[in-house]
């Protein structure tokens, strides 16, 4: 839990400060403008969480239904481990999308400080045409994914798209590929005819890796 607040902030019971959210809110606001400028959260479309607190778990969430290229400080929702908003702890009166649920489990299973759902083409694609997973292998970029450029086959996970948050958490926890000793974690997941959602120990670090994803699903794509 986080230390006391400076007199100069507000100190919620779960350890959440009005400086904490601040933050929060900017990096979200300067992430989705980014990503719009991409062209990968475009309309409305897309959300990025940052994990608040572990224990209990709490995530800010960009709102639903907002334009991600013009998002505000403000606009971003408090939910709890389940997705669920949650009430007197901050945030904006938007509501959170209903992946938000997906947020929390993919924070939940793999401590991931942020997770970034963007719709960039080349996860879509990828995902159609290796529905079982997409194999990368001899390639450079992988090393930013913490993997080897050579004498490694990275399998990128795909899962079937749902609109039931439970099942599609099941199916990403189905292929979940944590580090061990032996290999590292594979920090992606592709959910077909939708997009990805990427994870990091904060947002810098989970748009590095899907920004490294979406570069080798281009690659493998166009190598076919």
């Amino acid at each position: 839990m986080s230390a006391p607040a400076s007199s100069g902030s507000q100190f919620s019971p779960d350890g959440i400060t009005s400086d904490t959210l601040a933050a929060a809110g900017a990096a979200l606001a300067a992430e989705a403008a980014r990503f719009a400028g991409m062209g990968w959260m475009r309309g409305t479309s897309g959300n990025l969480s940052v994990t608040l607190t572990r224990d209990p778990l709490h995530l800010a969430v960009t709102g639903s239904g907002l334009d991600k290229g013009e998002l505000t400080a403000d606009d971003f929702v408090i939910v709890d481990r389940d997705g669920a908003r949650t009430e007197g702890l901050g945030g904006s009166g938007h509501r959170p999308s209903a992946e938000a649920g997906l947020h929390s489990r993919i924070a939940r299973v793999t401590g991931a400080g942020a997770v970034v759902h963007v719709h960039a083409l080349a996860a879509v694609v990828a995902a159609h045409h290796w529905p079982h997973g997409v194999e990368l292998r001899d390639l450079e970029m992988l090393k930013g994914l913490g993997h080897l450029a050579h004498d490694e086959t990275v399998l990128i996970p795909v899962v079937q798209n749902s609109q039931d948050m439970v099942e599609l958490g099941d199916a990403f926890e189905a292929v979940y590929v944590p580090a061990t000793d032996a290999v590292g974690e594979v920090p992606v997941v592709l959910v077909a005819n939708h997009g990805m959602y990427a994870w990091g120990a904060d947002l810098h670090q989970a748009r590095w890796h899907a920004e490294l994803i979406e570069w080798l699903l281009r690659f493998r794509i166009e190598t076919r």
